[in-house]
């Protein structure tokens, strides 16, 4: 009996690890178990009862249990790099379209999902600062009047190589990457993709190029000066390429403040002012002449001057932008032609207030004329459009911008009734 109570002792003993320990004593000559030490009573050590040891023993069991409930629900990702990133922005909204009164834009009224894009950078194991991109985007295909929704589709928008630092400042993009002007305005100067394009990009404006490009694309960086520079198919991401010749494009940009390196997206912290010029020379360039995609490719040209003032209350940039062919014949906009000779100049603002600047007012104006044809076509006259943007965002939290704007559109100042107005409502998620 001495000897089984001693090894139920000795067991709950070692079992407990964290419960309060109990000394015992015992009397050799008796046998006796005492709490409490005496003349001639030997030290047996320290135990715990059965109840702190079996409460114990039950909370243990419990978070082993759990962690192997955890690790089997992780699910590994494995790949030849050393990080991965993903990301997303979506752009989510209601429209509705005042349409024109010689019925050449029909009215609409529902809700959109404008754009979607979901990308991954897989970052290289040796060179932290390089990554392989990819970008995918998904769009509404509207009808031929621009109001309405046929589907949507999936389009690569990039998939390109980055490699940091091959020359001094300098990094590059190779595969299908950023044409050198638009993501650079977007970032600096007009934040607002999420309810229209950039001055160069919109159909209601110049509309002579668009982001991304298959090429190769050579991005500069310093503290007072920014550059891209790069060859690229010239059609751009969404049009026909044929093959017949390639485009010089650039960006060269002057960082008066020193802000080059740092400002990026830094809209309500950062001071900056900055000039640009950029342009792009096309040779046989299909998109941009006779007739579109199914006519003869022409040389365009397009050369832009820009600057930008920002500081954390207010932002205010103006570009003026001049574009020209090579001189072939162009059809005149009746005939159902493009022409891509013209000029003209857009100024956006953007005024922040309230409590940690959550809110701001928005407003663009844009004026573009495309030139008269060449003699060839008698009648062929200049045609002026103006495109206007008014708004107000709230920045609900660091995913989300909530905007109410109106769109007004004139794409011939000279005759009547083709004019309209847009309201939107538009929530930008960016994760």
């Amino acid at each position: 009996m001495k000897f089984t109570t001693l090894s139920v002792l000795t067991a709950l003993a070692l079992t407990a690890t964290t419960a309060s320990a109990l000394t015992l004593y015992q009397d050799p000559a008796t046998g006796q178990v005492f709490t409490k030490g005496g003349e001639g009573r030997v030290e047996m050590g320290d135990f715990v009862d059965a109840k702190t040891v079996y409460m114990e023993n039950q909370a243990q069991d419990s978070t082993f249990a759990k962690n192997s409930i955890k690790k089997k629900k992780e699910v590994p990702t494995f790949a030849k790099a050393s990080k991965l990133k993903f990301s997303g922005t979506h752009y989510l909204g209601y429209k509705n379209i005042n349409g024109s009164d010689d019925g050449s834009t029909k009215s609409w009224t529902g809700f959109e999902t404008r754009r979607n894009y979901l990308q991954v950078k897989a970052y290289f194991l040796d060179d932290k600062k390089s990554y392989m991109r990819l970008t995918l985007d998904t769009y509404e295909n509207t009808d031929d009047s621009g109001a309405g929704q046929d589907s949507m589709e999936v389009r690569l928008k990039y998939a390109y190589m980055y490699l940091d630092n091959i020359l001094p400042y300098t990094g590059v993009e190779f595969g299908q990457v950023h044409r050198p002007w638009i993501d650079y305005e977007e970032h600096n100067a007009f934040s607002y993709r999420s309810i229209s394009k950039t001055f160069v990009e919109a159909s209601e404006s110049a509309d002579l190029t668009n982001s991304a490009d298959k090429g190769i694309n050579f991005k500069t960086k310093t503290a007072y000066f920014t550059s891209e520079a790069g060859i690229f198919n010239g059609e751009g991401y969404h049009a026909h390429e044929d093959g017949d010749g390639n485009s010089l494009e650039w960006r060269a940009t002057a960082h008066l403040f020193g802000q080059g390196l740092t400002q990026k997206d830094h809209w309500k912290t950062a001071t900056y002012w900055n000039i640009s010029n950029f342009g792009q020379y096309n040779v046989d360039n299909r998109k941009n002449s006779l007739n579109g995609a199914n006519g003869t490719g022409q040389t365009f040209t397009m050369v832009g001057f820009h600057t930008v003032y920002n500081q954390p209350e207010f932002l205010i940039a103006a570009q003026y932008v001049t574009s020209s062919t090579d001189g072939k014949a162009k059809a005149k906009v009746s005939d159902g032609g493009y022409r891509y000779d013209g000029e003209g100049y857009s100024v956006n603002t953007d005024f922040r207030f309230a409590a940690d600047l959550k809110w701001d007012v928005i407003a663009r104006y844009d004026n573009w004329t495309k030139n008269a044809a060449t003699a060839q076509i008698a009648d062929a006259t200049d045609v002026e459009s103006e495109y206007a943007i008014l708004g107000v965002g709230y920045q609900y939290n660091k995913n989300v911008k909530l905007i109410l704007n109106g769109l007004y559109t004139d794409p011939n100042k000279d005759t009547s009734g083709d004019d309209y107005f847009t309201t939107m409502l538009t929530a930008a998620v960016n994760w």
